[in-house]
């Protein structure tokens, strides 16, 4: 049987030999409507795109993709980013970034990229992706490397933290220090992303009920509310509000923390506060948090996907980075009542 070209995908979808291109190399050029025809036909007769003579001649684009699901560049991802910079230009390989906002676009990038095959590797950050995902990538032997993503099964190999040991080092710091109400504070995940950090939270309610005396409340915030407020409503209603206050990461903890310092609340002394991250001013800040380190777990992703573009061994598929406690300004023994 022949190997389909071009030309058979122009003919079925009803377009030029050069639309049929354009969807390929520059498709923000292209109407969704005649994309959507031309990548139809394309899946139909099973056509990938050829590479170019020197793509032929190593057999490779020098292309790895990282995957991001969110429409935003925070703190984590950009350490991410940085990492695999690193590990990725003096190799050379280009690194393309992929910000994932919802269902549709993460369901067109895995049905079209076999069809493109122009990526030698997928790096996902933090989120799960399913099993029919990774087998779209397998079928044109696209190795998938895992940051803080928990469905390592499914991936060629992977790098993380165990998020539930670092709220248990953090829940562990309070009670030794004698709290025994502490609030768990995140932002609702309100989308179809499963990610990594969200065992934090499972973690919060397992270590808190196995504390003699422990009293673990979660707050689930809408990420359509300012978390500040609602901690701080949440904090002045109750009858016996915490002591302490986990933050499932430091860019929410430090806010919080300046405003309880406009309202003359004191931290530590009123109130502590705990962080996740050890992110950006994190230590300006005097902020206890748990530490995790995002740049070089992308350089080791980085290593272990070039390992696997070029068929090399790697000796540990599926590793787990360290989290540490780092102990600051912002937790001390609760006050005692008077």
């Amino acid at each position: 049987m022949s190997k389909t070209s071009i030309c058979d995908v122009a003919t079925l979808a009803g377009v030029s030999i050069a639309t049929v291109s354009r969807t390929f190399a520059h498709p923000e050029k292209v109407s969704a409507s005649t994309r959507a025809k031309v990548m139809r036909a394309a899946e139909q007769m099973d056509f990938t795109v050829s590479r170019t003579a020197g793509e032929l001649k190593t057999g490779k684009s020098y292309r790895i993709t990282l995957l991001i699901g969110s429409s935003k560049i925070e703190w984590f991802s950009s350490a991410i980013i940085e990492g695999l910079n690193s590990v990725l230009n003096k190799n050379g390989y280009d690194l393309v970034i992929h910000l994932l906002e919802g269902v549709e676009q993460r369901k067109n990038f895995f049905k079209e990229l076999p069809l493109r095959a122009n990526t030698d590797a997928i790096i996902v950050s933090s989120f799960d992706i399913s099993s029919n995902e990774a087998e779209q990538l397998q079928r044109i032997n696209v190795p998938i490397v895992g940051i803080n993503c928990t469905a390592s099964k499914v991936l060629s190999a992977s790098i993380g933290i165990d998020d539930a040991l670092g709220i248990k080092l953090a829940i562990q710091h309070l009670a030794t220090l004698g709290h025994k109400r502490l609030l768990y504070v995140y932002e609702h995940f309100c989308s179809s992303f499963r990610f990594s950090s969200s065992r934090r939270i499972t973690s919060f309610e397992n270590v808190c009920n196995n504390i003699d005396g422990m009293q673990g409340k979660v707050l689930p915030i809408d990420i359509k509310d300012d978390p500040i407020d609602a901690t701080l409503s949440e904090l002045f209603t109750q009858e016996n509000p915490p002591t302490a206050i986990c933050f499932h990461q430091d860019s929410t903890a430090m806010p919080f923390l300046f405003r309880l310092q406009k309202l003359g609340i004191r931290v530590p002394e009123d109130l502590s506060i705990i962080g996740f991250d050890n992110g950006t001013y994190a230590k300006e800040a005097g902020l206890t948090t748990i530490r995790q380190n995002p740049k070089t777990m992308a350089e080791q992703a980085g290593n272990i996907a070039i390992s696997l573009i070029e068929g090399k061994a790697v000796a540990r598929r599926h590793l787990t980075a360290p989290v540490q406690l780092i102990i600051r300004n912002s937790t001390a023994a609760p006050k005692a009542k008077s």
